[in-house]
């Protein structure tokens, strides 16, 4: 078993700085942190697998005031559980129509990137006979 980590450890292990380490302890995102005598916290195994998936929540644009709840939930027990999995499921629902816009996002830009080389190309080879010059679709 490790021993618990300092807070710049913790930080350093979870890539959170040491004053959002602090805030999420304030705002209830994590239970209060074990002290060591002199009053540093320290951070144990299951809080640093917590603060994991509170990252991924942040990650997936969850707002704070959900993971609150979430967290709220979590400390409430067993019996939340049906609440918890229903407000991922909701969550995850929301992330996959956000990674399906930004997809199609993507696509536009690739096309729209396309067009340009085809018009970068065209601009720098030889001009032919009877050729007429393509129009720029008026998206951009």
């Amino acid at each position: 078993m490790e021993p618990p980590l300092s807070i710049e450890e913790a930080a350093q292990r979870t890539g959170l700085s040491a004053h959002t380490l602090r805030y999420y302890e304030r705002i209830g995102l994590i239970g209060a942190v074990t002290r060591a005598a002199g009053g540093q916290r320290r951070y144990a195994a299951a809080d640093l697998a917590w603060l994991a998936f509170l990252t991924r929540l942040r990650t997936t644009r969850m707002p704070i005031q959900k993971m609150r709840l979430f967290a709220q939930l979590r400390s409430s027990g067993d019996a939340t559980v049906p609440a918890r999995r229903q407000m991922l499921q909701t969550h995850l629902a929301e992330v996959q129509a956000d990674i399906s816009a930004m997809q199609q996002a993507a696509q536009a830009l690739q096309d729209k990137i396309a067009h340009y080389q085809a018009l970068e190309s065209a601009a720098s080879a030889p001009p032919r006979k009877n050729a007429t010059p393509k129009k720029e679709p008026n998206h951009g």
